[in-house]
């Protein structure tokens, strides 16, 4: 159970990681694909965020997620100037895939294959 300050801390670092992945992100993984943030998870001490991210209009949405992370500390620090104000220790910042969307439509497609044969 998270608590009320894990929350708005991660929902601090969810909209200011957006802006910044808008910002810099061309420059890290293309133009190609479209990347959401769509969860933060903060850790009890407000150390570590776990950032999960969604990818859109490609099929290697791994190989995103690597990209990112190569790029880690350039990400940190555009994030370090954002909530510099807000926060006393900018956090450790790590990447997952969030394929909840696809696994939405995956589920959608094999209903409707179902519904087809009936």
């Amino acid at each position: 159970m998270e608590s009320k300050r894990q929350k708005q801390v991660g929902e601090l670092i969810k909209r200011n990681m957006s802006i910044v992945l808008q910002q810099e992100g061309g420059y890290i993984y293309g133009t190609e694909p479209l990347v959401t943030v769509t969860n933060v998870k903060m850790s009890p001490d407000l150390g570590i965020a776990k950032v999960y991210l969604s990818v859109y209009n490609i099929e290697d949405k791994q190989n995103v997620i690597l990209e990112v992370e190569e790029q880690n500390a350039r990400v940190r620090q555009s994030l370090a100037t954002r909530v510099r104000r807000h926060v006393r220790r900018v956090p450790e910042v790590s990447f997952y895939l969030d394929d909840t969307l696809d696994e939405m439509y995956r589920l959608n497609a094999l209903f409707d294959h179902i519904n087809e044969e009936e």
